[in-house]
């Protein structure tokens, strides 16, 4: 399982995990450019491993995990997100959109267009989420 894994990251990373892997990471550059932004580029650069390296890993919320709410998860999380669909979001779902629509074209393609699809759903709203490993 774990060299099944290995191949489709690999083909992955060749598939557009590279481009969209360093658009997360150019938007952790630009947000911590400013202290407040700080936690979003953080954000960005775990969802941005996440986007080089997606097979074998998962996204889900941090209040799922631990069991409790905390500031990413509550009323203020919520105001993040809005604040990032607005300046970042969007424009990383259109990347992951368009990724997912050019391996759709392929039957080979089909599983990383998936990928694309949750990571597209995953860059709308990203604050309060964190990457396990998945079982």
């Amino acid at each position: 399982m774990a060299i099944l894994r290995l191949i489709f990251n690999i083909a992955w990373f060749i598939l557009g995990g590279f481009v969209m892997g360093l658009a997360w990471w150019f938007v952790g550059l630009l947000c911590f450019i400013s202290i407040i932004g700080i936690p979003f580029g953080r954000a960005c650069f775990v969802i941005g491993e996440l986007a080089f390296w997606p097979f074998g890993q998962e996204h889900i919320s941090r209040d799922r995990l631990s069991g409790r709410e905390d500031l990413g998860t509550g009323a203020l999380g919520m105001v993040g997100n809005i604040i990032w669909f607005l300046l970042f979001g969007i424009w990383l779902a259109i990347g992951h959109l368009t990724h997912a629509l050019a391996c759709f074209v392929t039957i080979i393609g089909i599983p990383f267009g998936i990928q694309h699809l949750k990571l597209a759903l995953l860059s709308l709203t990203p604050i309060g989420k964190t990457v396990v490993a998945s079982h």
